[in-house]
């Protein structure tokens, strides 16, 4: 019988680097991986590498066979999107199943008790997942005390960004594309290149349903994402709490919940 093995996925966000320290001494055994899609924010990769140093254990990075470049061509120029997450299943959970194989395996998710949510669902029967945080009872603020304690602390993009994942991920917000043009114009520039808009059919492939980067862009739009994203604060009341927990529970611009795999 192979031996059981004990996986912690991490996202790059502060609920699974949580989760990583919290174990790290009540399961010394465990793993640590991440399935880097190359189109990562820089912060998060400077992120994994504090991570790194605190758990003294190499995080193993996973990566699909083809980029996110090829698969968009399988899939026909379609960018994903909310009700087609492609490249969750094809750049995070096919190289995260492959890299364990046949091995029974413990996998553990950072969900929190005070949230209401699901985690990955494997496809396979060989993988259980486990939900310390639930178990354990551990909210947000447990969350703040674990990552405070450690050292690490938040990631940086926090200080624009409410999640994890790509830097053109579909799930951003409005303020964190506006974040991203600020924070990061290149990539900015790169998530525009992947839009496409037909003049005469009006098809659209855009990274958000409702408007083009290009129209997001805008100084009268950037100004009115700014001024509504303000207002969010200001009536959550966020002096005390970091941007992520203000934004992240406040129904912004989107309220699909993000893909566990990519956000948690």
């Amino acid at each position: 019988m192979k031996p059981l093995r004990h996986i912690v996925s991490l996202s790059g966000g502060k609920d699974s680097t949580a989760l990583a320290i919290y174990l790290r001494e009540r399961v010394p055994s465990a793993e640590y991986v991440f399935s880097d899609t190359d189109k990562e924010l820089p912060e998060t990769y400077e992120y994994l590498e504090k991570i790194e140093a605190f758990l003294g254990k190499p995080i193993v990075r996973l990566k699909s066979d083809r980029g996110f470049d090829h698969w968009l061509q399988i899939y026909g120029g379609m960018l994903p999107s909310s009700s087609r997450r492609w490249c969750t299943k094809v750049l995070k959970i096919k190289p995260f199943e492959k890299y364990i194989g046949d091995d029974p395996v413990k996998m553990y998710i950072g969900i929190r008790a005070d949230e209401n949510r699901v985690g990955y669902r494997p496809s396979k029967p060989n993988i259980q997942p486990v939900y310390p945080f639930i178990e354990d009872g551990l909210a947000l603020a447990d969350i703040h005390r674990i990552l405070d304690e450690s050292g690490i602390g938040f990631p940086s993009y926090y200080s624009w960004r409410t999640r994890s994942g790509c830097y053109f991920c579909f799930y951003q917000r409005n303020h964190e594309w506006v974040g991203l043009k600020e924070q990061h114009p290149a990539l900015f520039e790169e998530s525009k290149k992947y839009e496409k808009i037909n003049p005469e059919t009006g098809q659209r492939y855009t990274w958000s349903e409702r408007e083009s980067l290009g129209e997001l862009e805008q100084p009268a739009r950037v100004e009115e994402i700014k001024a509504k994203t303000r207002l969010t604060i200001s009536a959550v009341g966020a002096k005390s709490k970091a941007l992520v927990d203000v934004l992240d529970d406040s129904d912004d611009d989107d309220d699909n919940m993000p893909c566990s795999f990519c956000h948690v």
